[in-house]
């Protein structure tokens, strides 16, 4: 697996860090958020969605133990999600994302490679474009 692009890291400001400049902790729930997108964009098409748009904030939430260790023990993704049900009834196309979403979160690589628990709380838009009568 490359690399990808060139980034700037430092740590966090409060560990002497640089403000404004991406951290591992940033990157680290930027993976899992961004897994699960992908894994979302893959689902979708199998799942014949029309998806017209997916934008999600994510968080996560760290322990600090007594020896100063950090543990992240929780990812939290708001993903919100508009899709097109064309003819279709919305409460048929709501529930195949739903489906779809469970989906992209079992066989995202990154999701299943950390320990943290992740919960997706989303926002599903059922919106009817295209439809001539």
């Amino acid at each position: 697996m490359g690399n990808g692009p060139d980034m700037d890291f430092s740590a966090p400001p409060d560990s002497h860090g640089h403000p404004g400049v991406l951290t591992p902790e940033d990157a680290f729930v930027a993976a899992a958020n961004t897994c699960i997108m992908m894994m979302f964009i893959w689902a979708a098409e199998r799942f014949h969605l029309e998806l017209v748009s997916y934008e999600c904030r994510a968080e996560g939430t760290k322990r600090i133990e007594f020896d100063r260790t950090e543990t992240f023990t929780h990812i939290r993704l708001w993903p919100e999600i508009q899709i097109n049900a064309g003819e279709e009834s919305p409460d048929v196309v709501e529930a195949r994302a739903r489906r779809a979403l469970s989906a992209a979160q079992k066989y995202s690589l990154v999701a299943n490679s950390v320990k943290s628990e992740i919960s997706i709380q989303p926002t599903i838009r059922i919106i009817r474009v295209g439809i001539t009568k």
